[in-house]
């Protein structure tokens, strides 16, 4: 597997992953980068993208998936709840919503998926072998914001304690929709969201 790390357009830069596979097949893990650039290294590498791979519904994420998935005709996964034709959730169809535990398959690649809810209803996490997908529900040292349209802190809260109790590896890189990467273990240990959210058990 190789992973590339893809930042998306100018004022967001959104951090947008891409991840081939032994057999050339590619996921792009939300797509709010500009086309040319995820087709320009998936030529040089001879792939094809087979799964495009949302966390969230938000417009800062998924700005060129819809002409993606006419391009490579690759399958939208996206949750229901983040579709709406919306200035916030501009996605109005997906092929498919994520299984709570569930595992997308790429090849060798699987990307295992919890329900995250808090940033937006249908926020999710994607833990694919040492890299944790966590969209803008978690970031390096802080979280998503909980005010936006959708937005829960309750849900937040709920979805931090739920990803401290995961059998996640403290070892796996988290990889955020925004701002600097880190480690799982970094943010149990350093997070203060999700320490406060844990100690409400």
């Amino acid at each position: 597997m190789k992973a590339y790390h893809v930042v998306g357009e100018a004022p967001m830069y959104t951090n947008t992953f891409l991840l081939i596979s032994e057999g050339g097949h590619a996921a792009v893990i939300d797509p709010a980068a500009a086309p040319e650039d995820y087709n320009a290294l998936l030529k040089k590498e001879g792939a094809a993208l087979t799964d495009i791979l949302c966390t969230h519904g938000h417009f800062d994420h998924v700005g060129s998936a819809a002409e993606l998935k006419e391009q490579w005709h690759a399958k939208l996964w996206c949750e229901k709840a983040d579709l709406g034709g919306g200035q916030f959730f501009p996605l109005q169809a997906a092929d498919s919503g994520y299984e709570e535990g569930g595992v997308v398959r790429v090849d060798e690649m699987e990307f295992t998926v919890w329900h995250t809810p808090g940033h937006t209803p249908g926020s999710v996490c994607l833990l694919c072998g040492g890299y944790l997908f966590t969209g803008d529900t978690l970031f390096a040292g802080s979280i998503g914001r909980t005010d936006l349209p959708g937005g829960s802190s309750r849900q937040m809260e709920d979805s931090l304690r739920k990803l401290a109790g995961l059998p996640i590896p403290e070892g796996a890189q988290v990889l955020p929709g925004h701002g600097d990467l880190s480690t799982f273990g970094e943010e149990l240990k350093h997070n203060w969201y999700i320490k406060s959210a844990c100690k409400q058990d």
